[in-house]
């Protein structure tokens, strides 16, 4: 614990050294207050799809209803509400971003009837904001044919970064980094050798189970016992049985939010408490007030810092902000920052390419971004063969109700 702590005093002051001088880069002049450059230019000139003289259109397929609405709005709102700014103050290079959406309810078929309308129909200029592993894997094809850049994906999933896929930018940390990093912080720090996998039975929660296969092996270990759940159901007594007799240490939870926190529920209910962790899809702030107090002691990795620490780091002092102009009904939580990163991310890109914009330029203006501070204490990167921006994993643990930060 002396350790945790020590580490914990180190990255603080770190992160508050770095987001000074961000802080200085962020206000002088701030991404928000950079609208345009120059003075307006001629409406002749010749763009790519989705892009008119006054208007640049964007897609976005996410989950607004169902049983996965919160990451989806959530995910939504956060970008929209920088979005929302930036058009108020005139736009990009005078055009207003106007981002399109449909609800998908986190299944893939609608994901793909979705997307196709957006490309075919709506004819947009980028897709963007997209929400989960299972419905994005099945439109990777139609992006390629397509040659249309999707940017921000709220999944860790390792075939949306490998193979090297031209069109699609990830800016978050993978699952395969996560759970790396809490197999790491078990075994080594912990001690523990017993370890279970909670996993929803699809893409999503095969990948955070290969990754924490991966992990394990590292040690010589393995899953002591594996449960799974049906997505879109809360079927996890079965799961929950399996894991229980095994005499796991730990579980490694690959789900979303209402599975999970039923199942640490029904497990505390039970006496059954070992050390429960979550990846950063499950929601951790829909987690944490579905649990109440069976949450206390629940670990879960984030890809981005906690969106409270407002002193150390600007982006969340802005992102609270704007939230609260644009999203008065909403509390900040780690789901929408994300999306709003997102925001800073394609802002930054539309920028650069100047009026005359294309998707290929857009996609040379990402793989252009090298060590871009956006004011979260760590920096962006992307190249040409490099579509992934940040590789950060923070550890964060609920404690009397709150998500507190344990160490980066």
């Amino acid at each position: 614990m002396e350790k945790i702590w020590s580490g914990i005093i180190i990255i603080l002051i770190g992160l508050g050294v770095y987001s000074l001088y961000g802080y200085l880069r962020l206000e002088s002049p701030p991404i928000e207050e950079k609208t345009d450059i120059g003075p307006a230019q001629p409406t002749t000139v010749v763009s790519g799809p989705g892009v008119s003289p006054d208007e640049i259109l964007i897609g976005s397929s996410l989950a607004l209803g169902g049983h996965a609405s919160f990451l989806g709005t959530q995910y939504l709102h956060g970008a929209m509400c920088l979005i929302q700014k930036i058009n108020d103050e005139g736009g990009i290079h005078h055009r207003k971003i106007k981002v399109i959406t449909y609800d998908d309810e986190y299944d893939p078929p609608r994901c793909v009837a979705n997307t196709n309308r957006l490309i075919h129909k709506d004819k947009v200029f980028c897709l963007f904001c997209y929400v989960g592993t299972p419905t994005t894997l099945k439109i990777i094809d139609i992006v390629e044919e397509n040659k249309i850049p999707l940017l921000g994906i709220f999944s860790g999933a390792d075939k949306l970064r490998f193979p090297f896929r031209h069109y699609i930018f990830n800016v978050r940390s993978s699952y395969y980094q996560e759970t790396n990093a809490v197999v790491r912080y078990f075994v080594k720090e912990k001690g523990l050798r017993r370890i279970a996998v909670f996993y929803q039975y699809d893409d999503y929660g095969f990948d955070g189970l290969k990754g924490t296969q991966i992990a394990l092996q590292k040690y010589g270990l393995s899953p002591v016992i594996t449960g799974s759940y049906v997505r879109g159901t809360l079927d996890i007594e079965e799961a929950l049985d399996k894991i229980q007799a095994s005499r796991a240490q730990a579980v490694i939870m690959i789900g979303t939010y209402s599975p999970c926190a039923k199942f640490i529920k029904e497990a505390r209910a039970r006496g059954y408490n070992p050390l429960f962790y979550n990846v950063s899809f499950v929601g951790a702030d829909k987690l944490v007030q579905e649990l109440g107090d069976a949450g206390e002691g629940i670990l879960i990795t984030q890809v981005v810092p906690p969106p409270t620490e407002r002193i150390l780091l600007p982006a969340c002092e802005q992102y609270s902000r704007l939230l609260a102009r644009y999203y008065p009904d909403d509390r900040p939580n780690f789901v929408s920052f994300e999306g709003f990163i997102n925001a800073r991310v394609l802002i930054e890109a539309l920028r650069r390419p100047g009026r005359d914009i294309t998707r290929e330029g857009f996609i040379k203006a990402l793989e252009s971004i090298k060590e871009h501070y956006v004011g979260i204490g760590t920096a962006i990167s992307f190249g040409p063969r490099d579509h992934q921006g940040i590789d950060d994993v923070y550890f964060t643990q609920v404690r009397n109700g709150q998500i507190q930060l344990l160490y980066k």
